[in-house]
Formats: structure tokens, C-alpha cells, sequence
């Protein structure tokens, strides 16, 4: 018997109906919701013959406890799958708001950058396959529930994919501490791919000369760099604050 396993949020089990249809087996979305972005997502249910199931928000809140649900939750079989990044990109409803990190290869690490980005409400975090952490069990258990609503996109070529989100005119922000301009000073679009390396070695030089700006957090005591979870969450936080 195949197992089964929960996603929500809007933007995950959106680009699940999109990749992989056949594995969603029901949607329970709270019944208070009207809007249309839920009718969106309903519709395109109803077309691929999935089961859809109304729930009060307590339900909800119990199935995915401390989760940002949105109001809807999938059950879909199989385990966790990496995402593509075409279906992230191609269901958005806003400007992108992307997380990317080169170099990260702590699992742990990569856990508390997931949490960080479901926290901001980036709409998903992409890696190199070659120098990222997987989406191991300690990955899974530090993201405290994020991997399932944040996705996870794992790129072959990092340089080629930034510039791909160049041509889509995302903004390609890089992190780094010799950079001219601090984060509070520079100025970016509304959509915004920002990258981060790991703590000490930083971006590789490749990534690094394909951003389109530089920017560097302002350090203010004797440490010289923070660890790249928290470098993520001051970078989207701020970002997430600009947006409004």
C-alpha cells in the first residue's frame, strides 16, 4: 500500500495539480473561502476528477498544526518530490520572490532556510544539485513543515537557471559582505531571486559575477558573518517589507 503524505498553501498544491495531477487523491479547503483564488484552484480540481472535501479552519489547523495553511490541504501519495521550477514560476499571481542558495550543504541548514522562506512568504528555494543539501530526514524535521509548503527546486546549472530568472526579469540580488552597498541602502524591483552562499566560502565566483547587484548585511559587533539561515531571513524580511 502506497503512502500518503499531506502538502497546502496555494502556491505548492497549485504546481502539484500542474506536475503531477494523478497523485493528488483530495483537497479540503476551508468552506469560508470565496474568493477567487480558491474557485481557481477548485476548478482545476473538479477537471482532473480529484475529490474535494469542505472544511471548517479548526480541521484544518489540527491537520497541519503551526502550518500557514491558507485554507486548503492536499493528500497526495508517494513521498516528497523536488519541484520544477517552470510550474512554480508559471502559477504565480505576483511578482517572484525566490530564495537560492549556493553552497549550502547542511542539512540543517537547509531545514532552517525552508522555514525561513515559508515564514516570508517566498514562493520557493532552488539549489545546485551538485553542492546542496537534500531533502533528508533531518532537512524534513528542521523545516518544522515548510518543505511541504515551500517548494524545493533543484537546478543542474545554478549560473544558467539565474540567468533564465534574469530573462524572466527577475531581479538576481547576491549576498556578500565586501559589497559596496548594504541591504538597507540598495534599491530592487518587486521581483527578486536572492542568492546565498554558505557561511565563510560565500557564493562561488560564477553565481557571484551573474547576479545582478551585490549586497551585504551591516555587521555591527566582532563577528564577520551570520549564519546563512538568519542572512536569509533579514534578506527577505527586508525584502518582504518593501513589498508590502
Amino acid at each position: 500500500m502506497s503512502s500518503s503524505r499531506l502538502i497546502y498553501g496555494f502556491h505548492a498544491i497549485t504546481a502539484k495539480l500542474r506536475h503531477d495531477p494523478e497523485s493528488v487523491k483530495e483537497i479540503l479547503i476551508d468552506a469560508t473561502r470565496q474568493d477567487a483564488r480558491a474557485r481557481d484552484l477548485l476548478k482545476h480540481a473538479e477537471l482532473q476528477g480529484i475529490k474535494i472535501v469542505a472544511a471548517d479552519g479548526k480541521r484544518l489547523d489540527g491537520m497541519a498544526p503551526g502550518a500557514r495553511h491558507q485554507g486548503v490541504i492536499a493528500r497526495v501519495e508517494g513521498g516528497r518530490k523536488v519541484a520544477h521550477l517552470d510550474d512554480v514560476l508559471d502559477t504565480l499571481e505576483e511578482p517572484a520572490f525566490l530564495l537560492v542558495l549556493d553552497g549550502v550543504t547542511d542539512p540543517r541548514n537547509l531545514g532552517a532556510c525552508l522555514r525561513v522562506a515559508d515564514a516570508a512568504g517566498a514562493h520557493a528555494v532552488i539549489a545546485p544539485k551538485d553542492r546542496a543539501a537534500g531533502l533528508t530526514d533531518v532537512a524534513l524535521k528542521t523545516a518544522s513543515g515548510a518543505a511541504e509548503s515551500v517548494p524545493y527546486v533543484m537546478v543542474t546549472n545554478l549560473a544558467r537557471t539565474l540567468r533564465e530568472l534574469k530573462e524572466r526579469e527577475i531581479c538576481v540580488i547576491g549576498t556578500a559582505g565586501e559589497a559596496e552597498n548594504d541591504l538597507y541602502a540598495a534599491e530592487w524591483p518587486q521581483a527578486t531571486a536572492w542568492v546565498l552562499g554558505a557561511e565563510g566560502e560565500g557564493m562561488r565566483r560564477l553565481t557571484r559575477d551573474t547576479c545582478d547587484q551585490l549586497v551585504r548585511i551591516p555587521m555591527h559587533g566582532s563577528v564577520e558573518s551570520l549564519n546563512v539561515s538568519v542572512a536569509a531571513g533579514v534578506c527577505l524580511y527586508e525584502a518582504r517589507r518593501r513589498r508590502g
